[in-house]
């Protein structure tokens, strides 16, 4: 058994120690406390078809990287109630030398338990240093800390708090970004139209979508300006100035949608103000938001956007 492993459960003996004095409940919480960030010893058959050198590492209680699909085959402890338990171990100085496996696994705790859940049916409990602490894991306290493996595991997800403010700006967002240019990559000429025909009208229920049930939003049909070109025989263009409140930074204040007639192709930008300046961004027909280029002088806005769609 090698002494000189890579990690240290001192705390972790210490907590044991105090444990057995008098085995309160509060000292059986504090060891499990510690118990569960630990790396803990694990007494093993030998795994097949492991290579010679893997094999000697093992026996020597040295830490080694497994094959994926390796079955681990714990040593097992049998009680005088007949149950059968797996022993655990702190460190090596915990197993006396006329009690040494096979083999033996350095783990995560949370890694031992799962070898304990996948074989229930033989392993009644986990016995912390069998030989001298004799700290016993009931199925009842192994099955708890199952539940906060399984918590752990889980996505946290923390709560942001916004402003009425801000809220608006990330639902314009979202309109100007998202669902508007989706409905348009989905009907196409004959949602341009509609957006050509009702304007400001057409744009207020992408909000009320968005909004929570009750809610609307503060803008009116007449913060918005849509303007109809045709700039050529192929390309039309249709741009839509969103309201004031949407010249300022992080937000959209802009967006051209332009309608390739030979191609039947919709092509759709966005005027964003960011910290960097002012930016042309596409939307792709899948969703995508590209930075384009920065944007130029409102004069110049036009051509710009429709060089763009030209080489589209």
């Amino acid at each position: 058994m090698a002494e000189n492993h890579k990690f240290d459960n001192s705390k972790l003996e210490e907590a044991l120690d105090e444990f057995v004095k008098d085995r309160q409940k509060e000292k059986y919480a504090q060891v499990m406390g510690i118990l569960e960030k630990s790396v803990v010893i694990v007494p093993t058959m030998p795994p097949k078809d492991l290579d010679e050198e893997t094999q000697k590492l093992m026996q020597e209680g040295k830490p080694v990287q497994l094959p994926k699909d390796a079955k681990i085959m714990p040593c097992l402890l049998r009680k005088e109630s007949g149950e059968m338990a797996l022993p655990i171990f702190t460190s090596p100085a915990q197993i006396p030398q006329d009690k040494k496996s096979p083999a033996v696994l350095a783990m995560p705790f949370f890694g031992m338990l799962g070898i304990v859940m996948a074989n229930k049916e033989k392993i009644e409990a986990v016995v912390v240093n069998p030989f001298t602490h004799s700290m016993v894991l009931t199925k009842a306290i192994l099955e708890v800390a199952q539940k906060r493996k399984e918590a752990l595991a889980k996505p946290q997800t923390k709560t942001i708090k916004v402003t009425e403010k801000q809220f608006q700006n990330l639902v314009h967002n979202r309109v100007a970004m998202y669902l508007l240019p989706k409905y348009l990559f989905e009907n196409k000429e004959e949602g341009l139209k509609k957006l050509q025909k009702e304007e400001g009208s057409f744009l207020l229920p992408f909000y009320d979508e968005v909004y929570p049930e009750g809610r609307k939003t503060a803008f009116t049909e007449d913060d918005f300006s849509v303007m109809t070109l045709n700039i050529t025989d192929n390309i039309q263009l249709t741009r839509v100035d969103m309201p004031e409140e949407a010249m300022k930074k992080g937000m959209c204040y802009r967006v051209y949608a332009a309608w390739k007639r030979e191609e039947e192709e919709l092509c759709y930008y966005t005027l964003e103000k960011t910290e960097e300046g002012n930016f042309i961004g596409r939307i792709r027909a899948d969703g995508r938001h590209e930075r384009v280029e920065q944007a130029p002088d409102n004069g110049a806005e036009i051509e710009a956007v429709m060089n763009l769609v030209e080489k589209a």
